[in-house]
């Protein structure tokens, strides 16, 4: 079988660890993995002198004859057919599908002064485009330099996602006994590593399928198991619950938290995207509607007025009236595709032209 990825130039400058050979090799691999080995005799060729962006490897491999030069040299090109060439200068734009968001792939000369200005166009290239305000707004430069440090210490995204499942339920058991600020402590710290260990296994090109299953798996399990931790430890604060009303807060937390993920996987089969990718007011309300991370918010403002026990009213709430307008979406979405209306997000617009 040929080699599939063929080199040109000399480098010996690292990105996030990796020589851009290496950086290559992987792309190579996480791309035949996905969509198959290349056809017939083709190959990708690359240069070493430079870095550029994962959509930049997935749009050449998946075009034969595609050439992807920057300043008039070849960076990228996918041998075996007719050659057409498209300029990274003319400031196409692609929608990232998994990251949910419309970007212009990063691509420059890869040397030690341009490593800092790379490896922050790689990390943001590897955000969500559509997520709540904390991870949206407030996480990103933070969790960049805890990034850095662990690619520095050769740490796994697993081990990142190790050390944040250790906060999680040091969380869960500090909050139980009534130790809500120095819980809200290590929930934060966890929260910011749940955003580096992704952000490092696309940097470093080492998503795996049980590092997904990790990471997404506690994402999706613990968050009822906070709330009812906040609960208990409200008994420890002087704020305690009668029995009745505290398990039917918590019914209804859960149950609304439950039902809301199986709206946001129903209406994937529905539209065939992201129920948050649908239309504008749907990426917004994704800002603050009631997940983890706005759900803290709601329960930090509720520490600092000494009331813990008022913010899970709030939280449950807040949570009723996120999946009220989730199951409306859900609704309108069905009946436009029963009308034979064709449902695209907002965000897609036109793809990078071929070049002509």
């Amino acid at each position: 079988m040929p080699d599939r990825v063929r080199f040109t130039g000399e480098n010996k400058t690292r990105l996030w660890g990796l020589t851009a050979e290496e950086r290559a090799r992987r792309l190579a691999t996480k791309h035949e993995e996905k969509n198959g080995a290349l056809s017939g005799d083709n190959y990708i060729e690359v240069d070493r002198r430079f870095a550029f962006d994962p959509q930049w490897y997935a749009y050449v491999a998946e075009r034969p004859g595609l050439v992807l030069t920057l300043g008039g040299e070849t960076v990228l090109a996918h041998r075996g057919a007719p050659e057409r060439v498209v300029a990274h200068e003319s400031g196409r734009t692609i929608y990232n599908h998994e990251l949910r968001k419309r970007e212009r792939p990063f691509l420059d000369r890869l040397t030690p002064e341009t490593v800092p200005t790379l490896e922050r166009a790689s990390y943001y290239s590897a955000y969500k485009g559509v997520t709540d305000a904390l991870t949206k707004y407030l996480w990103p430069e933070w969790a960049l330099f805890l990034t850095r440090i662990a690619a520095r210490l050769g740490m796994t995204p697993n081990m990142v996602t190790s050390i944040g499942a250790i906060l999680c339920v040091a969380t869960f058991f500090l909050w139980m006994h009534g130790w809500y600020w120095t819980g809200m402590a290590t929930a934060f710290i966890f929260m910011v590593l749940d955003t580096v260990d992704g952000k490092l296994a696309r940097c470093s090109i080492t998503s795996s399928w049980w590092g997904n299953i990790f990471d997404h798996g506690i994402d999706l399990v613990h968050p009822p198991f906070w709330w009812w931790a906040w609960g208990a430890g409200l008994g420890a604060v002087g704020l305690a619950m009668d029995p009745t009303l505290f398990w039917g807060l918590i019914a209804a937390l859960v149950a609304g938290y439950v039902l809301q993920r199986l709206i946001e996987g129903y209406f994937i089969r529905v539209a065939d995207m992201h129920i948050h990718v649908w239309e504008r007011a749907d990426t917004q309300f994704r800002l603050v509607t009631a997940r983890r991370n706005p759900n803290m918010v709601i329960l930090l403002l509720s520490l600092l007025f000494a009331r813990p026990d008022l913010g899970l009213w709030a939280v449950t709430i807040w949570t009723g009236l996120s999946l009220v307008f989730h199951f409306v979406r859900l609704c309108q979405a069905a009946m436009r595709r029963r009308r034979g209306e064709e449902l695209t997000s907002w965000l897609v617009g036109t793809d990078m032209e071929e070049p002509e």
